[in-house]
């Protein structure tokens, strides 16, 4: 018999944990290979983790709801025979005999403390700590009992991405709380699950429903934006009237020749990829004091899902696509994401986000930054409105296609100027669409 250790698979590019959700086999059960054996999630997109062997499921190493690490052991499969997959084992020396009983323990002693040195940083059942705290956290090498101990000043005691630079600042002159301290040589029993607070005003005939998981991960996301981003907003109209009249006369030829339906979507993307290329200081992250600025462009799309909520699918490299090519991609990951089949590197890697708020008949919104982007734009319903036109022999009143932009973009990194003349680019590449343009 051999021993095959499943482990969390490589899911994307710079995905590097994820959280188990559920588990579809139990110790004991039979398993064929690539059958699935458990679900995880990544962020938003849930996926499954299938067997490499057949085999027989002899011990789970994690329980659901715990954060793993890409590349651990999360389960063990026994298989049948000896040419089987097997864990890797310490090579012995021919030359020598049996290691000595005390070395076995102080190896397994050290073993031990390599493995809690290296355990994910977590949340527990008092304080939520989100991706950007734990990134910081791991990148300073603070540990899970250095992390619990720092004091939160955000909601509910959270600590914020500035305790954490006061605290990384004065690191040196501040004592660890020793409550927080565990031991090597005791290895940390499971943590029970939270149970949920029960609500404390409800009244006669109320229904409560608990959020789901998802709904937890955007209201946590949201929530962290607004406290990490100093939200200013600029508005535009622009007349996309020639847009509007080119669509309807080219969308039924598009579709027979591509195969694709054509929608705005497409067009305003392409408007979008055109103005960060011309303001590149739009793409940009801030990571503490410094400013990383993208060297691609990577447009979030904003997408509604079955359930209400929505995701963030990306396109890469947009400012490269043609319109058709674009149309493909808009399609495409729209496509998956109300089936549920987009992969995590379909949602990472975003550089700037597109929300098209006037699906659900709004004229206009102040979208919440997508972190760690500076901007997120909102795109309004299109409306047929009474508007001005000026013409060599004067003005006249004419009925017009008409939509507002809203530009919310971080302050801290982006004034007024920049954001709003990124906006107004947007409207001048939609305004100046070429009514007679081909495909």
């Amino acid at each position: 018999m051999a021993r095959f250790e499943l482990k969390l698979p490589k899911m994307g590019e710079s995905v590097a944990e994820a959280t188990i959700t559920s588990w579809l086999k139990e110790v004991g059960d039979t398993i064929e290979a690539d059958e699935a054996v458990l679900e995880i999630a990544t962020d938003k997109v849930d996926s499954e983790v299938p067997s490499e062997v057949d085999g027989v499921l002899v011990e789970i190493l994690f329980n659901v709801d715990d954060v793993v690490q890409v590349g651990q052991t999360i389960a063990v499969i026994e298989t049948e025979g000896e040419g089987g997959v097997t864990t890797e084992e310490a090579p012995k020396s021919e030359t020598s005999s049996a290691p000595a009983p005390v070395a076995a323990q102080e190896v397994a002693k050290t073993v031990e403390v390599a493995q809690q040195a290296t355990q994910p940083l977590a949340s527990n059942d008092d304080r939520f700590y989100s991706p950007l705290v734990k990134n910081m956290a791991k990148a300073e090498g603070i540990s899970q009992s250095e992390l619990d101990a720092i004091n939160g000043t955000g909601k509910d005691g959270r600590v914020t991405k500035n305790d954490m630079i006061t605290y990384l600042e004065n690191r040196g002159n501040q004592p660890v709380k020793a409550a927080a301290q565990t031991t090597a040589a005791t290895p940390s029993a499971p943590k029970q699950q939270a149970k949920p607070k029960a609500p404390t005003q409800v009244a006669a005939g109320d229904e409560i429903i608990e959020m789901t998981r998802m709904g937890k991960l955007i209201a946590h996301h949201m929530v962290e934006s607004v406290q990490t981003s100093a939200h200013v907003q600029s508005f535009i109209e622009a007349d996309v009237t020639n847009i509007w009249n080119w669509r309807k006369k080219v969308k039924d030829s598009f579709a027979k020749r591509e195969g694709q339906n054509l929608t705005f979507t497409p067009i305003f993307m392409e408007a979008v990829a055109k103005a960060l290329r011309d303001f590149p200081m739009m793409n940009i992250s801030l990571q503490g004091d410094t400013i990383v600025k993208k060297k691609n462009i990577n447009l979030g799309m904003a997408a509604a899902l079955p359930d209400g909520n929505l995701i963030v699918p990306v396109i890469k490299n947009a400012d490269q696509l043609n319109l058709v090519g674009m149309t493909k991609q808009v399609n495409d990951l729209a496509g998956r994401a109300r089936d549920g089949k987009l992969s995590p590197d379909d949602i990472q890697g975003g550089t700037y986000t597109v929300t098209n708020v006037g699906t659900f008949g709004s004229i206009m919104g102040t979208p919440i930054i997508n972190q760690p982007q500076v901007g997120i734009l909102a795109l309004g319903a299109i409306r047929k409105v009474p508007a001005v036109i000026e013409t060599p022999d004067g003005d006249f009143i004419g009925i017009r296609y008409k939509m507002f932009l809203s530009h919310s973009y971080d302050h801290r990194v982006v004034n007024g100027a920049l954001g709003g003349q990124f906006v107004k680019a947007v409207k001048d590449y939609l305004e100046a669409w070429d009514k007679n343009r081909e495909i």
